[in-house]
């Protein structure tokens, strides 16, 4: 089951947050090996998709989600729907993350 995290993305500014992902127990889990894919639609059922940054440091279990500056500032400001996608070296892929993103208006350029 994924973990539920909302996001606030200021419209034109770097975004970037870490994530420790841990198992049951509370320990880091070994993300070597790993590839993630991070993206955001306005609904769901959208055909227009935002990529997400993502890097993974394996051994620490840390996952990192980041837009850059110029990519916010292509975004319409509004609600959107994300998810995260961990795929192993053997294929299996599991939803780790999904959420909210809310891109914040800006007023200067």
């Amino acid at each position: 089951m994924a973990i539920k995290a909302n996001i606030l993305i200021d419209q034109g500014s770097t975004y970037a947050t870490d994530v420790e992902l841990a198992d049951a127990a509370g320990a880091s889990l070994n993300l070597t090996n790993y590839t993630a894919n991070a993206a955001m639609r306005k609904t769901y059922t959208s055909s227009n998709v935002v990529a997400l940054g993502t890097s993974i440091d394996g051994n620490a279990g840390i996952l990192t989600i980041s837009m850059s500056a110029n990519a916010s500032a292509n975004v319409v400001a509004g609600r959107y729907v994300y998810d995260v996608i961990l795929t192993s070296n053997t294929g299996t892929k599991t939803r780790v993350i999904e959420g909210i993103v809310t891109i914040a208006a800006r007023v200067s350029i």
